[in-house]
């Protein structure tokens, strides 16, 4: 059975949030290649932790705020001959390069340590790729 953000099993419990939600995410991956529940949540939770400690929870930083933390994405945007990385609903940069895949790089990031989407546009304006880490 696969488990959720609310149905998970009870040794996950005292986890931090994030590190709980990708030991689930993890765990269900092992499960479709045939693990056993038992050795699936095992493994899943070892790496959690390991996952967590190597992308730290930036969610203090003063780029991400409390609101929008819960709600909002990452986005990769064209600025005249650079590319940013946004939060939506912001106007301040987090991030600025003089390359595409660069932002993308750091949007990812930023994105996977806050349990966001980073979304990716092109020259354009229209998303390219979505990138979900919720």
């Amino acid at each position: 059975m696969p488990w959720t953000k609310g149905d998970y099993p009870p040794s996950m419990k005292n986890m931090e949030v994030r590190t709980r939600n990708k030991a689930i995410e993890i765990a269900n991956a092992l499960l479709e290649d045939g693990y056993e529940e038992g050795r699936a949540i095992a493994i899943a939770t070892a790496q959690a932790k390991e996952w967590s400690s190597d992308h730290p929870d930036h969610s203090g930083d003063h780029a991400v705020n409390k609101h929008s933390q819960l709600e909002s994405n990452i986005h990769v945007v064209p600025n005249d001959d650079e590319w940013v990385v946004k939060e939506e609903g912001q106007d301040k940069p987090l991030y600025r390069s003089g390359t595409k895949a660069t932002a993308v790089e750091k949007a990812q990031k930023l994105a996977s340590d806050n349990n966001k989407s980073a979304i990716v546009h092109r020259k354009d304006g229209t998303v390219e790729h979505s990138y979900n880490y919720r």
